[in-house]
């Protein structure tokens, strides 16, 4: 484990380095989803990263896995000597890959990563791709807009945190368990958040793009990944990436690939960045 600090605030962040590593080829930078952190991807990084010879970056973001947690998280959002507290706003994706993405990629002197984004990871990762220059884009159930099958599948969520064995099983992965699942299931049941869509600002996204999701995912529709405007369903739209954008529809697959189907989330994605520098 590694610390980087930005603005103040410590991040967990983990290297891989395989065996064999082309140190020519853009390294990975993975993107957990809104309950994850380093620890939850558990080996499938270095799995990837040993499977395209590339080197890799993990972390967790704020309130997550072992990084500095938010205070107050279910108070009101505030600025307190320039940190956030509070609950996260409806922009919290945006302000992820817009702003601590590109000041993080800074601090490991990291240009051109390959981002693969898993859930709310996915989003960010859709996000940062419109607007900073990337190698590829790699996105595994993504949110581009807000369903009612993703609000049920929350609601959900926080039942069984609230009764269940949910808060209990993930607190082997974060330091503070209450601050992660707040922060994620506060903002995506708020009203304010119905209206998050971001498929206009995938519109921007030049670079080779990947996206998946399982066709049994309990969070979000196949339409999560069709109406990413470089694809329509599964027809290729744009120049000049439109011969490396690929979309795939996982049968026997939930909401996690990499966990549902890793062998074939793995051989898919080594496929995709096979000729992608």
């Amino acid at each position: 484990m590694e610390w980087v600090t930005i603005d103040g605030v410590r991040l967990e962040t983990q290297p891989i380095r395989p065996a064999q590593v082309n140190t020519a080829l853009a390294p990975l930078v993975f993107l957990h989803e809104g309950l994850g952190s380093v620890a939850m991807w558990r080996d499938w990084p270095q799995q990837l990263c040993k499977a395209t010879g590339r080197a890799g970056w993990v972390y967790s973001r704020r309130g997550y896995g072992h990084s500095d947690a938010v205070p107050d998280v279910r108070g009101a959002s505030a600025m307190v000597n320039g940190q956030r507290t509070g609950r996260l706003l409806p922009d919290y994706m945006h302000e992820e890959a817009w702003i601590v993405m590109p000041a993080l990629l800074r601090k490991l002197k990291i240009d051109n990563p390959v981002l693969v984004g898993h859930s709310d990871g996915g989003s960010i990762a859709l996000l940062h791709a419109g607007r900073f220059p990337v190698s590829a884009c790699i996105v595994m159930a993504p949110h581009v807009m807000v369903e009612d099958i993703s609000i049920k599948s929350i609601q959900q969520a926080r039942t069984a945190f609230e009764t269940g064995d949910l808060r209990q099983r993930l607190a082997r992965f974060h330091a503070d368990v209450d601050c992660a699942f707040w922060q994620w299931n506060d903002v995506w049941l708020s009203d304010a958040f119905r209206s998050f869509d971001i498929r206009d600002n995938c519109r921007t996204i030049t670079a080779p793009l990947l996206a998946m999701q399982g066709l049994d995912d309990a969070y979000g529709t196949m339409r999560q990944i069709e109406e990413i405007p470089v694809f329509d369903g599964k027809n290729k739209l744009k120049p000049p990436s439109d011969v490396h954008n690929q979309l795939h529809k996982l049968e026997q697959c939930g909401h996690s690939p990499h966990r549902d189907q890793p062998e074939l989330t793995t051989r898919l994605i080594a496929e995709f960045l096979a000729d992608i520098g």
